[in-house]
């Protein structure tokens, strides 16, 4: 007989995936999805990057004092800023802390949820443990795309922890998560992900 990860009689939060010592791949087969590491093809926006460089200087100028050894430092210095740059270019709604609740196994808060023409799903991982991090994030992508109805078949999402980005791709039509291999450093690539972030958020 096979073990189960996720217990039949119990309630599963999308922070409780975090605490689950099993791989990415093994929790999402539960849930009935299909899990891919690879190199994807993100979509990039390119825009005159005059306020990315000022923030880039501001970042190298400024980190060196503060003290990131907390999730409240790391999400008011490092994703905050971020955030804000991307309204110059792309209008867009911030949800912090969002709330859904599909069934038993797929509830809680989402970190952030930024909507526009396309939605976009960003974790803030605890511990700066990116694996366990994807692995909240591929269910809150999960159940995002189940509990609304008008989102896309092709979701995106990121985990972060501040100085590092991964991004995750949810094809829910295929019941398939893409893992991307790749990951952006802050500040040093800031620029890259800046156009990142702009391409999935103005994506039709």
């Amino acid at each position: 007989m096979k073990h189960l990860i996720l217990k039949e009689n119990r309630n599963y939060s999308f922070a409780d995936y975090f605490d689950l010592s099993y791989s990415t791949k093994d929790i999402i087969a539960e849930l009935g999805y299909q899990f891919n590491l690879e190199k994807l093809a993100l979509p990039n926006y390119a825009v005159d990057n005059q306020g990315i460089i000022q923030l880039k200087e501001s970042l190298y100028k400024k980190l060196p004092h503060i003290s990131l050894n907390s999730e409240m430092a790391k999400r008011e210095f490092l994703i905050s800023p971020l955030l804000f740059l991307l309204l110059d270019y792309v209008e867009f709604d911030i949800n912090v802390e969002y709330t859904i609740n599909v069934n038993d196994k797929l509830k809680g808060n989402i970190d952030y949820l930024l909507s526009s023409a396309q939605s976009f799903i960003v974790v803030e991982a605890k511990n700066a443990d990116l694996e366990k991090g994807f692995t909240q994030l591929a269910a809150e992508l999960i159940g995002f795309s189940q509990y609304n109805e008008d989102s896309k078949d092709l979701l995106y999402g990121a985990v972060t922890v501040g100085n590092i980005w991964q991004f995750g791709l949810l094809d829910a039509k295929n019941k398939t998560l893409h893992k991307d291999i790749d990951a952006f450093l802050v500040p040093a690539d800031l620029e890259k992900l800046f156009s990142v972030l702009l391409g999935i958020l103005k994506a039709a």
